[in-house]
């Protein structure tokens, strides 16, 4: 199924909905068609690539600290590639270990595959021999909401 852009009334980037949610916009008339796919209807409806929100949404929190740290977040960030060795990644690991009071921040995790977990284990990188390839960091909203 395909994703279609919400932009808010400013044209400034919302988030993304499927095709289905977006023809729901586009009759309840909270939003309207932006940019469409040439020559192809979805009943009256020209079947959308971006919407256009008819009335303006406050999206302050996009602008405070930075998005809030998650699992899949991480994964994003790292555009699910492995800090240790840049293979397919399935999981994260703590820098700093939990049990040695590392915490869930976006500072102490990167995203990395089932082995390198396995061979980490309860260490640093650096007592494990495994060196980062990325510096973790704080990303942006920009950077988590491409898939």
């Amino acid at each position: 199924m395909t994703a279609v852009l919400v932009l808010n009334a400013d044209l400034g980037p919302l988030h993304r909905v499927s095709l289905k949610h977006a023809v729901r916009m586009l009759c309840r008339q909270v939003a309207e068609v932006h940019e469409a796919e040439p020559d192809r209807l979805i009943g009256v409806y020209p079947v959308p690539r971006v919407v256009r929100l008819i009335a303006y949404v406050v999206t302050r929190w996009r602008y405070g600290r930075g998005p809030g740290w998650s699992r899949p977040g991480v994964l994003a960030r790292d555009k699910r590639r492995c800090g240790y060795c840049g293979g397919a990644a399935s999981t994260i690991d703590h820098v700093l270990p939990r049990s040695r009071g590392g915490a869930n921040t976006w500072q102490n995790t990167v995203a990395a595959c089932g082995p390198c977990n396995q061979r980490k284990g309860d260490r640093t990188p650096a007592e494990a021999g495994m060196p980062l390839r990325i510096s973790p960091g704080i990303p942006g909203w920009a950077q988590l909401a491409t898939r």
